[in-house]
């Protein structure tokens, strides 16, 4: 469920795209009336405003944003303001473009290849190639160490079955399938990659319980029990996460984006923006449930100012 809230009466984009202009102009800018507009647009409203914005202005919105402010602030306006295959196209492109690939920075494209919808997926390698002048997947496997490009290509390029249907003798067979594997220590077996690049979110997920059911672990536990390569064994684990539980592996993305010494901004403002219109309030029940307190009151005792604003209304607060 998503957690942004769009009033009854929702003026035109016309009328949004003046209020975000009178914002701009002057001596300071208007980061309130920013945040009440584009914080409370879902997607279609925020690409009417962006394509108002530039018939009426000649400018493109995000020029504009980028340019009147500043910070985590503006980089999270910006990304809740690109259109979603744009945004993910472009998190995916800034980590495949980085000189350090960390487990931690990859967990962007599993994020992208297993808690989207597989026209959503579509719709982001599309806007890759046209934004970037290369395949996502070409730019995996140029840039990312084997086996992690192995499984993140495989991942990438697959286009899943989306209604909610499984088949419990398809489940136990392939449950067995990655049993076989883990035994052989052979965690990147074309079968594994096979069973989590093809299969649909809900048959995946009767295959995880059937496999339980079958060898008494999970196969998150078995995965991190086999011996082998510690950031294959990570991504994989991973990957289990988001396909069985994304409310769980986004509340994660927000808990460990804010504990510790310093804050990780970026990974915050992911975690918010990205779910706020698919599965965000079952993240936040997940993370009440996890770490016992709210979402809200973490994110108000740790980031400040019109950035706190900006995502606590994402979040579905009136601010």
């Amino acid at each position: 469920m998503a957690t942004i809230r769009v009033p009854d009466e929702v003026t035109s984009a016309a009328q949004d795209s003046e209020t975000l202009n009178q914002a701009f102009r002057g001596w300071g800018t208007d980061e309130k009336a920013i945040i009440r507009v584009l914080g409370k647009r879902n997607e279609s409203q925020r690409k009417r405003i962006r394509e108002s914005y530039r018939e009426i202005y000649g400018k493109d919105l995000i020029d504009v944003l980028t340019s009147e402010l500043s910070g985590d602030f503006m980089k999270a306006v910006v990304l809740w303001t690109y259109d979603p295959a744009e945004r993910d196209a472009r998190l995916a492109n800034n980590v495949l473009n980085g000189k350090k690939k960390s487990i931690e920075k990859l967990k962007i494209i599993v994020e992208i290849s297993c808690t989207t919808s597989p026209n959503h997926l579509i719709a982001v390698r599309k806007a890759y190639c046209s934004l970037f002048d290369l395949s996502l997947e070409e730019h995996i496997a140029s840039s990312v160490p084997f086996p992690l490009a192995k499984v993140l290509v495989t991942l990438a390029t697959s286009f899943r079955y989306d209604k909610d249907m499984a088949d419990t003798e398809v489940a136990t067979i392939e449950a067995g399938m990655l049993r076989e594997a883990i035994t052989a220590k052979k965690l990147d077996h074309d079968h594994v990659l096979y069973i989590l690049g093809t299969r649909s979110i809900y048959q995946l997920r009767a295959t995880f319980v059937a496999y339980k059911q079958s060898y008494e672990n999970t196969l998150d536990k078995d995965v991190d029990g086999c011996p082998g390569d510690a950031d294959l064994k990570s991504l994989l684990q991973m990957v289990i996460l988001c396909i069985e539980f994304p409310e769980k592996h986004f509340a994660k993305v927000v808990r460990d984006s804010i504990e510790g010494f310093g804050t990780d901004e970026d990974s915050l403002t992911r975690g918010i923006v990205t779910r706020a219109e698919i599965d965000l309030m079952k993240a936040r029940g997940e993370y009440f449930n996890m770490y016992n307190t709210s979402m809200d009151n973490a994110i108000i005792g740790d980031v400040s100012g019109d950035y706190k604003d900006f995502l606590l209304t994402l979040l579905g607060s009136n601010i």
